[in-house]
């Protein structure tokens, strides 16, 4: 029995096109070239802040997030950044009795930031409130805590198999891989993707598994 539903953010829940947008405009490259270098680091299965790393070596990300913030382009989204599906995929599983949770690598600000939009969900928690990321076990402990169930009753949602779906099945959640964003698509054959218990196309899918 699932009692929990637990949703990644990035390219599950928000579109990541207005950061990199804000990053390239912020670093004066072409957002193209922003772009592409990401497409080329998630595909070398790298961490994808190292498309930044590529155009200027040795860059402490944390001191120029600061640095863009203190300039008014600090991050930010809106409901205008939010997939269509979220809304009505979260109200109807909690309609359907299961508790709706949002945890996922984000800074402290996104967690801020999430919880402007109202979301129809119980909980939300980011890595940079933690101070812990995926996939580190330990954030997964926190996952479980947050998500008030054993387990095997907490279903994992997520779009990166090397982030999500494998650290969460071996914390001994369900998982369901979510073919989204450059990560979901990509790795939608790997064997860490197949691994998943379910593997959806729409966050909506989640209502029959969560409720057949």
């Amino acid at each position: 029995m699932i009692r929990t539903v637990v949703f990644d953010v990035g390219e599950t829940l928000i579109q990541d096109d207005r950061g990199w947008v804000a990053w390239a405009d912020w670093l004066g490259v072409p957002r193209h070239t922003l772009s592409a270098l990401v497409g080329a680091v998630v595909a070398q299965g790298r961490d994808n802040a190292d498309a930044v790393r590529l155009i200027h070596p040795g860059i402490d990300i944390e001191a120029e997030r600061a640095a863009m913030k203190a300039a008014g382009c600090g991050e930010q989204f809106d409901e205008s950044d939010l997939y269509p599906d979220v809304r009505p995929a979260c109200a109807a599983l909690r309609e359907a009795g299961a508790r709706v949770v949002i945890a996922g690598n984000q800074t402290a600000r996104a967690g801020e930031l999430l919880r402007a939009l109202c979301l129809p969900v119980d909980a939300i928690a980011t890595s940079g409130e933690w101070g812990v990321a995926k996939p580190d076990p330990a954030f997964f402990v926190q996952v479980v805590k947050l998500a008030e169930a054993a387990p095997e009753e907490v279903l994992y949602v997520g779009d990166h198999p090397a982030n999500d779906v494998g650290p969460a099945q071996a914390a001994g959640l369900l998982t369901a891989h979510l073919r989204r964003g450059p990560w979901g698509h990509l790795w939608a054959d790997a064997p860490e993707a197949a691994a998943a218990d379910w593997r959806i196309d729409s966050l909506l899918d989640l209502v029959n598994i969560v409720a057949p």
